[in-house]
């Protein structure tokens, strides 16, 4: 891997040499799994494992336009169209075995981790059945306090340790504990690496289009434990630093306001969505959603921890609290919420969270419609007259005048 590759070409080819391994693999006849977004990828990682993410894969399809076959052919087996769109493309995939935007191969086991959805369990529950494969479970209570308690993090760690038992019996591979410290370490570091790359985005002007981040988070999320990864976000962050010493940024305009960005990416609209923001002068320099790959654990008892504080896992106050590090970190002049279709558990706190937010911060907020993957659910002209009004509220409050959204 050339030491020049700007970060963008690392991350792309990584995600490229991710999907081609796990094809490779399977003309092999090795095993390979399908895994949730926020199961340990540790886990497999440490046991040399070939795993992809659904959630990764139809989010990419859906980026390509070419969603909306699978969405049709799910909603002609009985899947209700009100379901996640990443569970319709999920299990319309396993029976088409095709798609030309992008393919992966068919699992033979499955690992689910409800930290983030309850869905997931159901989805995952019927690729198992229908498909005949294993099940692998691993448990994550709601935090019903703003910290972890030691009870769940018990519970959680003796949930790992029966994950890895499981693996070992379904794919016959062994855990190595030398080999699970390693992986950890490389995460942790990976984490920080991040971390450093989302705090750039702090900076006046940020060094980059905030709405690139969604594209890195692909690789973060599967591969986080491989030192290749680590390499690429340590480029990426190291680029990001220097921009800030330049007083350069990717942001193709004039940055007039910061924005939180709330909610998974519309990825049947992105450019759209993306291309209005940037004609209103608008940068994306945070999201909730990039705060789940900085987590970094170096022993069991904080991974446990770490993987029990994904967004939609924590309870109001904290979820509340980290919005308002990001504003208040990102100097941050408006929230654009997205009310995403598919993501009822997100949507359940939305109202909730921003009414506080904009009660302890002043900022204003605007909400449109959309969905990660279906692209029937979003309108432009609705999209647009949501990020105009904002953009009349941010320009009257950064002249001094107190406006709100719905006047």
């Amino acid at each position: 891997m050339a030491e020049n590759k700007r970060a963008k070409d690392l991350i792309n080819e990584l995600m490229d040499q991710h999907y081609e391994r796990a094809r490779e693999a399977k003309r092999k006849g090795e095993m390979v799994g399908w895994a949730a977004s926020n199961f340990p990828q540790e886990i497999p990682e440490t046991l040399g494992l070939t795993v992809v993410y659904p959630e990764n894969h139809a989010a990419a399809v859906s980026a390509k336009k070419a969603s909306l076959p699978l969405l049709e052919y799910a909603e002609g087996r009985g899947y209700s169209n009100d379901l996640c769109g990443y569970a319709q493309i999920s299990l319309a995939y396993k029976d088409v075995k095709e798609c030309k935007a992008l393919d992966i191969p068919q699992p033979d086991y499955v690992l689910c981790c409800n930290n983030i959805c309850a869905q997931m369990v159901k989805w995952y529950e019927n690729l198992s059945k229908e498909l005949a494969i294993p099940l692998i479970m691993l448990d994550v209570p709601f935090n019903t306090e703003f910290e972890v308690t030691q009870e769940r993090i018990d519970y959680i760690k003796e949930q790992i340790w029966l994950v890895f038992k499981q693996l070992e019996k379904v794919t016959g591979k062994k855990y190595d504990s030398q080999r699970f410290e390693e992986v950890m370490k490389t995460s942790a570091a990976s984490g920080r690496a991040w971390k450093r790359a989302e705090n750039a985005m702090n900076a006046l002007p940020s060094p980059l289009n905030g709405y690139d981040f969604f594209n890195y988070m692909a690789l973060i999320l599967c591969s986080k434990g491989k030192k290749e990864t680590l390499h690429a976000f340590t480029v990426l962050a190291d680029e990001l630093e220097e921009r800030i010493r330049q007083n350069q940024s990717t942001y193709k305009g004039k940055e007039q306001f910061r924005i939180l960005l709330e909610g998974i990416a519309c990825w049947p609209h992105i450019g759209f969505t993306y291309k209005t923001l940037l004609k209103y002068g608008i940068n994306v320099v945070g999201s909730n959603y990039f705060t789940a790959f900085e987590k970094v654990y170096s022993n069991m008892d904080e991974m446990a921890e770490a993987y029990a504080t994904m967004t939609n896992c924590l309870n109001l106050e904290r979820e509340i609290a980290m919005r308002e590090e990001i504003i208040k970190t990102g100097s941050v002049d408006g929230m654009l919420v997205h009310l995403n279709k598919s993501c009822k558990m997100w949507n359940g706190f939305m109202y909730e969270i921003v009414r506080r937010v904009q009660k302890d911060t002043g900022i204003p907020a605007a909400f449109y419609d959309g969905d990660q993957a279906d692209p029937r659910a979003f309108s432009e002209a609705q999209y647009e007259t949501r990020v105009q009004g904002l953009y009349e509220v941010m320009k009257a409050r950064k002249n001094g005048k107190e406006v709100s959204i719905n006047e």
